[in-house]
């Protein structure tokens, strides 16, 4: 199958394609002397509030609207799409390969940047999913390019709809899956793209997670969860859309979430997978369906199998990367070597092949660094040569940006965890990553927990660097890329060994000269919220302040009000998290949570969340401000009512940023720049606790 590539943007202006990686089963246990207490810091000591600062970079620069961003080629090669502000709001703009000054908007959203979006394969249209205030119940709507009509291929209340497939032999068909039949399971159906005539394809019967489709877009496997958290593959036992499943192959929980099918091989008699069975790291594999042999194609010691270039019709794998520190490549198919050492050499930057044309004659190149969020090239294979199409951020490039500097930092226990620094450039007047003197930190947690932080442009590492913070962001145990053992060394370990990290690494700054002990915040989103909550509840004297983004309070709450069509997973969470269902799991959920000890909670805390979010209700940010004013301790709670899991629109990120630089700057001492009244009238942001806790609010 020919998977289309939907471009989908960070909310915050990256540019990086990050592949999602699920969840994962629990390392073995390794017996360890009792941890050594968290560093205490002091109790706060009268420090200088911060000062605003009139000539640091704005936040419209950093979280507004990108220029340009996610260029792709349509696959007959004549045109070019890309997402860019029509009215203040991201749309899709069309124009002809080598004609940009005749680009048009073909999309007219008004309310919600779209994010995701794809060509059809008949080169006439384009796909793109848009939901309504972060509830995450995406649409799938076709676009005529020649007149801009709109189309909801999905137009299912409440549903939710994903692009499986689509194959340039079959370009006005389109596999879809939805949830409208049962909200707890997708279903596929084959979707004509000219009528939106559906057809169901597999009526999922049996709580299935997934489903891998072949090049002919015929669905061949189904992936279920199983209670103890391993996974079956499946394939089906007629071509009837109710058909009963027999098992392939069978996955051990351990390698449950670092093993899985990539792709079909070409003649659809084999299949791409990454595979961590027998090893520690996931290999790229193929897999021959008759006889289920499997050949290493591509390993790295240290880092799993990521992304991969695949030839758009012959469907042979090209090339994968490794990201370890940073992402390398290793070539599988010569043809396209003098390719990618011709493009690293384009601007220095790492670099993605984002789209590709049908016959494989032109690419669309993004190159991404620290200190550039992205430029894009058309790059013509056959002439080996790459022009210049535009920068996602000229505005900013002309910024102070600073490097992002790559560390090891090896926990009580021996792990390595693999982080990232970034200095602001009054404490790293010459670049090299280490700090001439010592300076207030930010450590910036992921979320997920199940993915990771990469080197590359960070909008928040850039906004708080110029306000002069140290920023660190820890890739944690359980984070995803560095092979089963590193991810399943996190499984029960929420605000436990997880949280042991993150303050391993608070030391290590301290050690290294980068911050003192008394001089740190912790901040983050999802996961990351819910570290902070941690780092405020569990060790309330560590973290100076924290600031929370959309994170779970209470981990019972939060298992009980997944999303339904999350169902097919909850093994995972259960294995991972653990288990509400019984006495020990209850018990262990109750202790980490935030909520049980928000009495505990000594420094300041500031709480943004969005008002539909799917994920973590706002049930979770309800229920710790309502603890904490329960026991007279100050709180400043945020809320935006059009947004969900993290915020999209760029006018509530520059609000929120703007209330987070300005509660910094209160309890840590940097610079801040004051919120306007203009910023703060264009977001939704709603204020319900804690006005006089952030300064300018």
């Amino acid at each position: 199958m020919k998977r289309l590539l939907l471009i989908a943007l960070a909310a915050c202006g990256g540019s990086k394609p990050a592949p999602q990686a699920p969840p994962t089963p629990p390392a073995n246990p390794v017996a360890e002397a009792p941890a050594p207490a968290a560093p205490a810091a002091p109790a706060p000591e009268a420090r200088p509030a911060g000062h605003p600062k009139d000539d640091l970079i704005s936040r419209q620069v950093i979280f507004g609207n990108p220029e340009r961003v996610g260029p792709q080629i349509s696959p007959d090669g004549k045109q070019l799409a890309w997402l860019a502000p029509k009215d203040g709001v991201l749309n899709v703009w069309v124009a002809p390969v080598g004609k940009l000054d005749q680009a048009r908007a073909v999309t007219s959203d008004t309310t919600r940047p779209i994010r995701q979006y794809a060509w059809a394969f008949t080169s006439k249209h384009i796909l793109y999913l848009q939901d309504t205030g972060g509830d995450e119940n995406f649409h799938l709507f076709r676009v005529e390019i020649a007149d801009g009509k709109a189309t909801d291929l999905t137009p299912y209340d409440g549903a939710r709809a994903q692009i499986l497939g689509a194959s340039p032999r079959q370009p006005t068909t389109l596999m879809v899956g939805t949830n409208d039949r049962d909200k707890k399971v997708v279903d596929v159906y084959k979707v004509d793209l000219l009528t939106g005539k559906r057809t169901l394809a597999a009526q999922n019967n049996d709580g299935f997670a997934g489903f891998e489709l072949d090049h002919d877009l015929a669905v061949r496997f189904a992936v279920k969860k199983l209670p103890d958290g391993a996974t079956q593959l499946l394939t089906p036992e007629t071509k009837a859309a109710d058909t009963k499943w027999k098992l392939f192959e069978a996955i051990p929980f351990e390698d449950s979430d670092t093993t899985g099918v990539l792709d079909f091989a070409p003649g659809n008699k084999a299949v791409y997978m990454r595979d961590s069975r027998g090893r520690d790291t996931a290999a790229l594999v193929s897999v021959d369906l008759a006889t289920k042999k499997s050949t290493v194609l591509a390993e790295d010691a240290k880092a799993d199998a990521g992304e991969v270039l695949m030839h758009p019709t012959r469907h042979n794998l090209q090339a994968v990367g490794f990201n370890y520190l940073t992402e390398s490549w290793k070539v599988l198919d010569p043809s396209i070597q003098k390719d990618l050492d011709a493009l690293a050499k384009l601007d220095g930057g790492e670099v993605h092949v984002t789209s590709r044309t049908t016959d494989d004659k032109l690419w669309i190149v993004t190159t991404t660094s620290p200190q550039h969020p992205g430029h894009y090239y058309l790059w013509d294979r056959g002439k080996q040569k790459g022009t210049f199409l535009f920068a996602a951020r000229p505005e900013l490039e002309k910024q102070p940006l600073v490097k992002m500097t790559p560390v090891e930092i090896k926990a009580r226990d021996g792990l390595t965890l693999v982080s990232y620094l970034s200095l602001p450039a009054a404490a790293d007047p010459d670049g090299d990553g280490k700090p001439n003197s010592a300076v207030p930190m930010v450590l910036f947690v992921h979320g997920g927990p199940w993915a990771r932080d990469s080197w590359g442009y960070n909008p928040v590492h850039q906004m708080l660097a110029n306000r002069g913070y140290a920023v660190l962001s820890v890739n944690y145990r359980g984070s995803t890329g560095f092979g089963k053992q590193f991810l399943n060394a996190g499984n029960l370990q929420w605000g436990k060994k997880m949280h042991d990290d993150l303050l391993d690494a608070v030391a290590w700054a301290a050690q290294q000269g980068v911050t003192s002990r008394d001089s740190v915040c912790i901040m983050g989103g999802s996961y990351g919220g819910y570290a902070t909550l941690a780092g405020l509840t569990l060790t309330p004297d560590v973290f100076r302040c924290g600031v929370d983004l959309v994170g779970p309070s209470n981990l019972m709450t939060l298992l009980a009000t997944i999303p339904p069509y999350w169902r097919p997973l909850v093994a995972l969470f259960h294995s991972r998290m653990g288990n509400p269902e019984t006495a020990e799991g209850k018990a262990l959920l109750v202790a980490v949570s935030p909520l049980t000890h928000a009495a505990d909670i000594k420094r300041p805390l500031l709480i943004g969340q969005g008002a539909n979010d799917p994920r973590v209700k706002q049930a979770e940010s309800e229920q710790i401000v309502a603890a904490m004013k329960s026991h007279h301790l100050p709180v400043s709670y945020i809320v935006f009512p059009d947004e969900g899991h993290g915020f999209v629109r760029p006018e509530n990120n520059i609000a929120f940023f703007g209330a987070a630089e300005a509660f910094l700057s209160a309890h840590l001492g940097g610079s801040y720049l004051p919120l306007s009244k203009a910023e703060i009238g264009a977001s939704s942001i709603q204020v319900k606790d804690g006005r006089d806790g952030v300064p300018g609010l």
